[in-house]
């Protein structure tokens, strides 16, 4: 008999719970199946210090209720998080190091004086992005307090859900699309999602720019947009003045897609590639799937491709 192998993925947000059931059919990914479920404005407080859940109980029973509609047996889920819960930082490291726990404790010393974190009661990860013949290093580093994701991995075991990665949606949108994203290896990639605006810049490969910025209101007033975005290229500009800047992708909703093409155009002198999900993760049959309902899945979704 043949098993199909799904894997699950969850984004938890201010704009509530989403669930997507993926599978992997050769290079192509498919939604099996995906759950909506707003939470009330009172549950979900988004802090990097704090827990995130105001509500336990409740939280718990609509995860699972939620997770049920599925009807599905996979309860190990990849959890996507607000960038905002926690920290990203770009560490520049003298020299190698022999174990990834070793290379925990040099950034964890480096960082002790200049991040406002109590780095004993914060969870440290780190992906080394570049290596120089010298020994230097680049590090990718996540910081995200204890009582953050000790809450959350509790609170989803206890409605019967399996998490065995967390991380935030900035890296889950980057991870959805990435298929597309990598082989240019030189771009900007500009999301507006979940109320927050996100920057990326990779260059050569390498991401050398992360910023994640929450609008007001969680609103993308065209005017801040501009204000956000311009600045940030700026501040990239002046340190690296001979740099291009390369190919702009962009993850938006389609309300949004042209008051942003012309910002981003102004902003980059670029035409920016719009990026739409519903062109990377095909609905299985049955499942019916517009490209609103694919842009809202998509942190979800990318947090279930981890899975393969």
């Amino acid at each position: 008999m043949f098993f199909k192998s799904q894997s699950l993925g969850l984004e938890i947000g201010r704009e509530g719970m989403k669930f997507s059931l993926v599978s992997r059919r050769k290079e192509e990914f498919l939604l099996d199946a995906f759950a909506v479920a707003p939470l009330p404005p009172e549950m979900v407080r988004i802090s990097h210090k704090e827990p995130m859940v105001l509500l336990p109980p409740l939280f718990i029973t609509q995860v699972r209720a939620a997770w049920h509609k599925l009807q599905t047996k996979s309860s190990r889920v990849s959890v996507s998080l607000p960038d905002a819960c926690g920290r990203v930082m770009l560490v520049e490291l003298e020299t190698r190091f022999r174990s990834h726990e070793e290379g925990a404790g040099i950034i964890r010393w480096k960082l002790k004086k200049h991040s406002s974190l109590e780095m004993q009661e914060t969870h440290l990860d780190y992906q080394i992005i570049r290596e120089k013949d010298s020994g230097e290093q680049t590090a990718l580093v996540s910081l995200i307090a204890k009582p953050v994701i000790t809450q959350m991995e509790d609170l989803l075991t206890e409605a019967g859900l399996e998490p065995y990665a967390i991380d935030f949606t900035s890296f889950n949108l980057y991870r959805l699309f990435a298929r597309r994203i990598e082989p240019t290896e030189t771009c900007v990639l500009l999301s507006c999602f979940g109320g927050s605006l996100g920057i990326m810049i990779f260059y050569d490969g390498v991401l050398e720019l992360y910023r994640s910025k929450e609008m007001p209101g969680g609103e993308f007033d065209g005017a801040r947009l501009f204000q956000e975005i311009s600045s940030t290229l700026l501040v990239y500009r002046e340190k690296n003045p001979l740099r291009e800047l390369g190919s702009c992708f962009c993850i938006a909703p389609e309300s949004l897609w042209g008051e942003l093409r012309e910002i981003v155009a102004e902003a980059t002198a670029a035409d920016p590639l719009l990026l739409e999900p519903h062109r990377f993760v095909q609905a299985s049959p049955g499942i019916a799937l517009n490209s609103s309902a694919a842009f809202i899945l998509s942190a979800s979704l990318g947090a279930a491709v981890r899975g393969f």
